[in-house]
């Protein structure tokens, strides 16, 4: 598989702790916009590549796994993955992603190479097809992108 999609796919977007903040947490790090207006921008640019996105966000690693292990079973095709702070520390929600089908995208809106020590490292990043870091809300376009792109 080379995750690419056809038409008529649709896409999940998996957003972790934290992001529900969006807007008030460290704006200088994340911007002034909101999760609502990432959701908004990912489902318009899913509509003009002619795919369905469809948006989930949630504080609890349990949920997130469950997710992604429900992914394929309910339609989704290709998923878009931000773990939030959980990309530095959760071997189990890289099992998860490691032990589905739809390929995965991880995307940060920080450049968390040019962060924290502890945030240079990616415990989900090897197991996804591909890692975009540090262009805020651009990465999401380019992960849908990338996922709905045409052999």
């Amino acid at each position: 598989m080379d995750g690419t999609l056809g038409g008529s796919s649709v896409i999940l977007i998996i957003n972790g702790p934290n992001l529900n903040l969006l807007g008030k947490r460290e704006p200088e790090v994340y911007g002034q916009a909101t999760l609502a207006t990432l959701e908004q921008a990912c489902q318009q640019w899913g509509q003009s590549l002619g795919v369905t996105v469809v948006c989930r966000q949630s504080n609890h690693e349990g949920v997130l796994i469950d997710w992604l292990h429900m992914a394929e079973e309910e339609g989704f095709e290709g998923i878009v993955l931000n773990p939030g702070g959980l990309t530095h520390t959760s071997v189990a929600l890289r099992d998860a992603v490691a032990g589905i089908n739809p390929p995965v995208i991880e995307v940060h809106l920080s450049n968390i190479h040019a962060r924290e020590a502890f945030r240079h490292q990616s415990f989900t990043a090897g197991v996804c097809i591909g890692s975009i870091s540090g262009l805020g809300f651009e990465g999401y376009h380019a992960a849908i992108r990338h996922l709905t792109a045409s052999n």
